[in-house]
């Protein structure tokens, strides 16, 4: 593997380019960390639903845990600290970046464990203070991974880098899906999170023994006193993006915002639709996992090629017209009789859109950054796009309760047209004067 099989600034790349762009150092590095942050993610929504289901909750009750993601919503919060703040012994090891997975890949494995220990039939709140905090470590994982990704590939090589990142992110998908729930069936629900516990190795090996190939070496940033620290790693971040984009940067947010709601709303209601039409959870591991999974990577496939090849006002619109109106499909599912067949066809089709619509929303906000506050402002959009849907979603159980399963997942997919209007609303970041890759007063990449 290397990483010189690029073109020239400005001229087009062969097919051999192309392709060789995904075997180079920092695209497997990307593969593996992506595998990392599609773990705990799987344990917390989808995985943890199917048990909270069989241990006999009320499903306003499970939809409530659509909440603990709100880790993920306001990780911005403490994204500048991901920027800003070393990590003894380790950040002189491998970077900052690198130190800060490594950090929180180890607070991911202590929640999935103490998770194995917890009883969802009878001390709901303790389990729910455990994903809170599995929830808290897998979103520190994610800031520190999506600034590690950003600052270690050009704008050109950020497509290839979403979609390695995507892919990782499904094979992890798949074993969280299908192997946790195959140990699930033949054991019990405490040996599958404590599976994932151990596989969350793949992780802290990537991020403290994989070679380096950031762009360039870290470079501490100067002291300051305190009001002028706050100024530059919290403030500074946001008045960038506003000064860059104007009031128009409110009509990014709010796209960014409204983007995946129908699959936030819709998504920790699946297991317990599943369980309702009476599936067992190795038909659900089996079909979600290994044919969700290569969906999910042709649906990657798919949304890499659409961001090549068309503008990205087309590109935006068919990612969430695709995620969107794929929720009617369990619409039908909800009134068929529980086939195999109708479970794979559903899975199939909705995770095509959701992989494709995944990989254009990534490229999307990676060319709203400008790489002096990478994590800040990566989280920034990441947790615009998670906010509403989180917030709404707490109470999809509630809706299922009152209007049954196929009308809920109607509604889902309406609720993306408002995201689909917005888009013709949007301009072309590259038409503003101040490039989004402009490297000014913040940390070194790392």
């Amino acid at each position: 593997m290397t990483d010189q099989a690029t073109a020239a600034p400005g001229e087009k790349k062969t097919l051999l380019q192309s392709l060789a762009a995904y075997i180079r150092a920092r695209s497997i590095v990307m593969l593996l960390l992506g595998f990392s942050a599609g773990l705990p993610f799987y344990m917390i929504y989808q995985n943890l639903s199917l048990w909270l289901a069989e241990a006999g909750v009320e499903k306003g009750e499970i939809g409530l845990f659509a909440w603990t993601g709100f880790a993920f919503s306001f990780k911005f919060l403490w994204a500048p600290a991901v920027d800003r703040v070393p990590i003894p012994f380790l950040e002189k090891m491998v970077g900052r970046r690198r130190a800060w997975m490594a950090v929180a890949q180890i607070g991911v494995m202590l929640a999935l464990l103490a998770m194995s220990a917890a009883n969802p039939g009878g001390k709901l709140l303790i389990v729910a203070a455990i994903a809170v905090g599995l929830a808290f470590a897998a979103a520190t994982q994610d800031i520190a991974i999506d600034a590690w990704r950003i600052e270690a590939a050009t704008d050109e090589e950020q497509g290839v880098m979403a979609a390695m990142y995507q892919y990782g992110y499904r094979v992890a998908i798949m074993v969280a899906g299908a192997g946790a729930l195959f140990v699930a069936d033949a054991v019990h629900w405490p040996a599958a999170y404590q599976f994932m516990a151990l596989l969350m190795g793949v992780g802290l090996l990537t991020a403290l023994f994989a070679p380096k190939v950031e762009v360039g070496e870290y470079v501490p940033p100067p002291r300051a006193p305190l009001g002028e620290t706050l100024s530059k790693s919290v403030i500074g971040p946001f008045r960038d993006f506003y000064s860059r984009y104007g009031v128009h940067a409110l009509v990014i947010l709010l796209f960014i915002a409204l983007f995946r709601i129908p699959d936030f709303l819709m998504g920790y209601m699946t297991g317990p639709l599943y369980i309702e039409l009476g599936y067992d959870k190795t038909t659900i591991g089996s079909v979600r996992s290994v044919a969700g999974l290569f969906a999910t990577l042709f649906g990657v496939f798919v949304g890499g090629v659409i961001v090549a090849r068309f503008d990205f006002r087309w590109t935006l619109l068919i990612g969430v017209l695709a995620q969107s109106l794929t929720n009617l499909i369990y619409s039908w599912l909800a009134l068929s009789d529980a086939t195999t067949g109708g479970l794979a066809f559903a899975v199939v089709v909705d995770n095509i859109a959701y992989g494709a619509a995944g990989t254009i929303l990534i490229a999307y906000m990676s060319s709203l950054t400008n790489t002096a506050f990478t994590a800040t402002q990566y989280a920034l959009f990441s947790s615009f796009y998670a906010l509403p849907g989180k917030f709404v979603g707490g109470f999809s159980g509630f809706m299922v309760e009152g209007v049954g399963f196929a009308w809920f997942f109607a509604i889902t997919a309406i609720i993306g047209l408002p995201a689909a209007a917005l888009v013709f609303l949007l301009k072309d970041s590259k038409g503003y004067a101040s490039s989004p890759n402009t490297k000014e007063t913040g940390p070194g990449p790392a």
